[in-house]
């Protein structure tokens, strides 16, 4: 195979950092263990072959005290070897574990660092990031110590057993050497290239259907509302179909593979007795000799042709290294932008809000939004954005939240700490009501005070009507959606920020209790900037900016604007 494939210094940047971190000692304690406890797994199998061949030739010579202290010794030995057997697989396992506990959250850190999971719905070559992070890491982790013990073993193997092998018979070594290598290389160029890209695509293949069915599960009531049950099962079909196809292909060059490998091991199942047969029939060496030699034989066969033996699982692992290492270097999307030579927004932290000669591009470049647009809102004061849709409302509130940093200006804002956003939709977590109103900080509410705000949103009965704050419900299932935007202002009255962002969140509430909600925003003391295509609520804000489209704005105060003309 061509292993630049597998990109070693990529496997290197993604297992290196474990082993120079705060759990390196734990790591390289359990690693060398490992390999104490296989190096007492080669001795122990070194003196079972021994007397495998010892008890052979005594019953060959009819000595039944020759045969039964072999038989003694053997279960001794077995009696020894098996503890450390058993405790090598519970170190390995542990070991695993812990990388794999290290490895996703080093992950996930950089992943929820600045926004990485959001800004990477625009990389279209990364696809199915859970999958990444659940699946490829555990896969991961759990084959670079298998193969890394494999390789260690192999190692003490030819070292253990070729001497063994060499007194008995050199002309058996120098034709398992030969033999080795050019199987080896068979199933490397042959066998490689097709089999790592063709496992490659069906790991994509495989996240992009199951992705498919949690899609309707997340979206069950809408597709059922527009009646859309075939063409999501169409759509799900198609991707099964790629993934079917893909693994056909996968089959076709396994069975190959197999085939290859099959004869390849077979032949030297008889090669030991062929070349060992004149020297027994002329009574040179005795018939146990030749049960040693076999089993000497087979493990160093085994040593020099381990990735003739497992490459059908290298070449998953390969895949898996692959889209491991393009997500870790997807996940940095600003340093990217810089290394391109792209301009990007700059923010600063503030007591108000500032925009400076910005313009907006969306995060593809590909399209100007707004074209250097300057305007300042003061504490307490707060902006209306209107304007036709697709003109730039919600994208501007993303850039102003920091979300969106493409295109040129300059952006001062209260701290990210200092700002609230309400969308739409509301997003609900699964867990108590109590945990819900305060989501996303940690802040602590006493019951009445928890109480108090779900009656200032017009929610009192709320927690009775479920069984108290504590209790446990999938939200977003149970609420109304006009429930769901007025548990987001609750949040924002729990969590007092200096700005409150709200992307036509009051959508489905009536006039009155729109105007209520902004009313209590406003008694908060908050800095208010609103996406809403509702005029009714102009009175909440001092200003006015109008996207009218093409990059072109124009900005007001509300006292001088005409609600007719917007």
């Amino acid at each position: 195979m061509r292993w630049k494939r597998l990109k070693l210094p990529s496997f290197f940047a993604i297992a290196k950092p474990y082993w120079y971190s705060e759990e390196k000692w734990k790591g390289r304690g359990l690693i060398t263990l490992l390999a104490i406890l296989l190096l007492g797994n080669t001795v122990f199998n070194v003196f079972l072959n021994e007397q495998a061949g010892e008890f052979t030739s005594a019953l060959a010579a009819m000595n039944p005290d020759r045969y039964w202290v072999s038989v003694y010794k053997s279960i001794g030995l077995i009696a020894a070897a098996a503890p450390v057997y058993v405790f090598y697989y519970f170190v390995r396992d542990k070991l695993v574990n812990y990388w794999r506990r290290w490895l996703t959250h080093n992950f996930l850190d950089t992943y929820f660092r600045n926004k990485a999971f959001y800004k990477l719905a625009f990389n279209a070559a990364i696809d199915n990031p859970d999958q990444r992070i659940a699946e490829d890491i555990n896969t991961f982790t759990l084959k670079s110590i298998y193969y890394f013990l494999l390789a260690i073993e192999m190692v003490l193997q030819l070292l253990a057993f070729s001497g063994v092998l060499w007194s008995i018979s050199r002309t058996l070594v120098l034709f398992l050497l030969v033999y080795a290598v050019i199987g080896t290389l068979i199933t490397s160029l042959i066998f490689g290239r097709p089999l790592v890209a063709l496992n490659f695509f069906q790991l994509k293949r495989e996240a992009d259907f199951r992705f498919s069915l949690v899609r309707v599960r997340e979206n069950a009531e809408s597709i059922a509302f527009y009646g859309g049950e075939a063409p999501e099962s169409s759509n799900i079909k198609q991707r099964f179909a790629d993934a079917f196809q893909n693994y056909n292909k996968i089959i076709n060059w396994q069975w190959f593979l197999n085939l290859f490998q099959y004869s390849f091991s077979s032949v030297t199942l008889i090669l030991p007795g062929i070349i060992l047969a004149p020297q027994v029939l002329s009574g040179d060496i005795e018939v146990g000799r030749v049960v040693q030699a076999a089993g000497a034989f087979a493990a160093i066969f085994g040593a020099l042709t381990v990735i003739v033996n497992n490459f059908d699982t290298l070449s998953r692992f390969a895949a898996g290294v692959s889209r491991l290492d393009k997500f870790a270097n997807s996940m940095d999307m600003s340093s990217l932008d810089h290394a391109c030579g792209r301009e990007v927004i700059t923010t600063q932290e503030g007591e108000r809000l500032l925009l400076e000669k910005l313009s907006l591009q969306t995060p593809d470049y590909k399209r100007t939004l707004i074209v250097d647009l300057t305007l300042e809102v003061k504490p307490r004061e707060g902006l209306l954005i209107v304007g036709a849709s697709g003109g730039g409302k919600s994208s501007l509130l993303r850039a102003i939240a920091g979300l969106w940093d493409a295109g040129k200006g300059n952006i001062i804002r209260p701290p990210l700490d200092d700002i609230f956003f309400s969308p739409q939709r509301p997003y609900m977590i699964i867990g108590t009501l109590r945990c819900q109103l305060t989501y996303p900080s940690d802040k602590k509410c006493t019951e009445e005070e928890t109480l108090e705000v779900l009656k200032a949103v017009n929610l009192a009965d709320l927690a009775d009507r479920f069984g108290g704050l504590d209790t446990e419900a999938d939200w977003a299932k149970i609420l109304s959606l006009g429930e769901q935007q007025r548990v987001g202002f609750a949040r924002a009255l729990i969590a007092k920020p200096r700005l409150i962002i709200l992307d036509e969140a009051t959508s489905a509430l009536d006039t009155k209790n729109e105007e209520l909600l902004y009313q209590r925003l406003v008694d908060s003391g908050a800095t208010l900037i609103s996406v809403s295509h509702r005029l009714n609520i102009l009175k909440f804000h001092t200003h006015v900016l109008n996207l009218i489209g093409d990059g072109c704005w124009q900005v007001s105060l509300v006292k001088d604007v005409d609600a007719q003309s917007l």
